[in-house]
């Protein structure tokens, strides 16, 4: 058995499809299981033990490649490699967990003679399939997601978020919480305040509040996490009056998984790390607007969600004039959260 699965991005979205994998190996223990995913969520599924390869896209770059006349050359060598290494297996099957256009191309090229993935029409991927579910949206994604392995015969029992870890990845993240004098077991909360929607975002003001009562009235340390060119953390810092750790752009998604399994709990907008975070058991306090965390929210038990039940949420919206949703949130919301988890020890990791 020859068995495709096609989950290019996001993050989060990659982490949800981590139980449909252990889900599907378990079912079939003997499988050839390739994944085919884009550059950015790569280092989640590298050298899984699920797995028996791993092909990366890298149509990002792709894309930006085909605008400079000096670089379409290289970009197109690198597509008919990539195509080519899709077409080296012969599949039995290929299962599109992602059901948009550029998902669906790729079942396209598979030559797989069962092309399983849901009844939607989303961008015309349903074109492309033999063999379509039904999507039920109401579910939260991880659960939707395992309605393809259950089609397929599996049986579903507790999901299982595997993110294999490294010692490099233990290693990296120790030095790092040693430079800021967080070692011997110190407890921080981690705090990710980032998210790709403006809309996803609280106020910066009200973070370094907040960042500023756990260090000051529960006397833990803050420890900031995100990507390379988040300078939001910096301005946070500078108008905080405790210091706090700056991670941010110096851990893999690896190194972050591993970071967020010694924390306690991890203070998070939606967003990819917020996922990471429950796929490693650590209860998050998530601060909701624009989404709707029963489909997309922290997955598991003894996370506490922060959001407003405004007449207008979930709107579903990457632009918003007032943003309300997020703003009517209070620290002092967030804070009885995250001293609610403290102290019933369901922080400790």
């Amino acid at each position: 058995m020859n068995i495709l699965i096609v989950k290019l991005s996001a993050i989060g979205d990659v982490v949800h499809t981590l139980p449909s994998l252990a889900a599907l190996r378990r079912h079939f223990p003997d499988a050839h299981i390739t994944w085919v995913i884009e550059e950015a969520s790569a280092d989640l599924i590298k050298n899984h033990p699920y797995l028996d390869r791993v092909i990366v896209s890298h149509r990002k770059q792709w894309m930006v490649h085909s605008k400079d006349i000096k670089k379409i050359g290289p970009a197109l060598k690198e597509i008919r490699r990539f195509i080519a290494a899709l077409r080296e297996e012969r599949y039995d099957m290929v299962i599109d967990f992602h059901g948009l256009f550029k998902s669906a191309m790729i079942v396209g090229m598979s030559g797989a003679k069962r092309k399983i993935g849901y009844n939607s029409l989303q961008e015309l991927s349903g074109l492309f399939l033999n063999e379509k579910i039904y999507e039920d949206m109401e579910k939260h994604a991880v659960d939707r997601y395992l309605d393809l392995p259950r089609y397929l015969g599996a049986g579903i029992e507790s999901p299982e978020f595997l993110i294999p870890l490294r010692e490099e990845n233990k290693r990296r993240v120790d030095i790092l919480l040693k430079e800021h004098r967080i070692d011997g077991g110190k407890p921080f909360v981690a705090v990710n305040p980032v998210a790709f929607w403006k809309t996803k975002l609280w106020e910066e003001r009200k973070f370094a509040d907040l960042c500023d009562r756990i260090v000051g009235e529960l006397k833990t340390n803050v420890v900031f996490t995100g990507g390379k060119n988040d300078a939001v953390v910096e301005r946070i810092q500078y108008m905080m009056n405790f210091s706090s750790a700056n991670l941010t752009g110096k851990t893999s998604l690896r190194d972050l998984a591993y970071l967020y399994g010694l924390a306690p709990l991890v203070v998070t907008t939606d967003s990819g790390p917020m996922h990471i975070a429950a796929a490693m058991g650590t209860p998050t306090v998530a601060l909701f607007g624009p989404t709707d965390p029963s489909r997309t929210g922290p997955y598991g038990e003894g996370h506490r969600v922060i959001r407003k039940d405004l007449h207008c949420s979930p709107c579903f919206k990457k632009e918003c004039d007032t943003v309300h949703c997020m703003k009517e949130i209070t620290v002092d919301d967030v804070v009885e959260a995250v001293k609610e988890i403290l102290e019933s020890g369901n922080g400790t990791s």
